[in-house]
């Protein structure tokens, strides 16, 4: 059967990088508050005149050559994003464009933080199904445009940035000993929108308006339901949590990860952490992760790897890969 494999991974983060000191003489708050409940350090801001799909293209140009491939290769772009240059067109169309890509074709996803699992799990059912052979599928996020500056439970989380990873098809014997995407799970309950969501919008306010949170209700559900998905996708894929080699989980709290290696029984040295240098990126963060610990080398062919967010919708889901 068709697998999609990891041919390459790229990141962009903007220059600008932001202490939580920033923060201090602007908010009730100090640099130790946010370390101690978030484990976040700093985060990058994008500069005015960039747009997501600058990000967007960045990252995707650092995965390209990592790849080793060139963009007329690509027969897909799909980028997962919450914060689109303009209401249309597709992010992803203005990277194919700003790749200098002419064929194939190009398309956003919309799952907030969990944009770019689902983003993933749309590449693999398509490279499965023959429709295309390698798909570069991006998570680009500029979070700080809709940021309330005024609200401390909210703007010291997020920052901007973007990831992407090249996915190739190769054929493989259909076993969990396969390389490649092995399983995904996918999940949403439209119930819990109030928890997390941006108050404007086109049909709404016809503003981009600001993000709203529950933190602490949101926290239960992204250790409950993050843990559910991993060993769901792991099922799925005929493995188990002592198989997993590597966690790379949504870079949104450092509570929420450590809580959620505890109930999957891993150690954090398993756990790639990226989110005290990266706060929270939403889509961008699982793909920022995976290009630095890449990078870093920490992966090794043959190795399990869960890959895991939750964000607004709630959305939610996993994909289990073999490097």
């Amino acid at each position: 059967m068709r697998r999609a494999i990891v041919r390459g991974t790229g990141h962009y983060l903007p220059e600008r990088v932001v202490e939580n000191s920033w923060f201090e003489d602007k908010l009730d708050t100090t640099d130790e508050w946010i370390r101690s409940r978030t484990g976040i350090e700093r985060r990058h801001f994008a500069a005015p005149e960039q747009r997501t799909s600058d990000l967007g293209i960045a990252a995707a140009k650092a995965a390209l050559q990592n790849a080793g491939l060139l963009a007329n290769k690509i027969d897909a772009v799909i980028v997962a994003t919450s914060t689109p240059d303009f209401t249309f067109p597709s992010v992803a169309t203005m990277v194919q464009a700003g790749l200098g890509m002419n064929r194939g074709f190009a398309f956003d996803v919309q799952a907030v933080c969990a944009g770019f699992v689902f983003a993933l799990s749309n590449a693999d059912a398509m490279i499965r199904a023959g429709q295309a052979d390698r798909v570069l599928v991006i998570g680009a996020e500029t979070f700080s445009r809709i940021m309330d500056w005024t609200d401390r439970g909210t703007c010291v989380l997020f920052g901007d940035g973007a990831g992407a990873v090249v996915l190739e098809a190769v054929e493989g014997e259909g076993t969990p000993q396969d390389r490649g995407i092995l399983a995904c799970d996918l999940n949403s309950d439209g119930q819990y929108r109030e928890l997390l969501y941006v108050d404007g919008g086109v049909a709404s306010t016809g503003t981009a308006g600001h993000l709203r949170m529950q933190g602490n209700l949101v926290f239960r559900h992204a250790v409950e339901k993050l843990a559910d998905t991993a060993h769901r996708a792991l099922d799925k894929a005929g493995l188990t949590p002592a198989d997993v080699d590597w966690l790379v989980p949504h870079q949104a709290n450092l509570r929420i990860i450590e809580a959620t290696a505890k109930r999957m029984h891993l150690p954090l040295d398993k756990v790639v952490l990226t989110v005290a240098d990266h706060g929270n990126t939403s889509a961008a963060s699982i793909p920022l992760a995976l290009s630095v610990a890449n990078a870093e080398g920490r992966f090794q062919p043959g190795q399990v790897l869960v890959a895991e967010a939750i964000g607004g919708g709630l959305a939610w889901g996993s994909v289990v890969l073999r490097w």
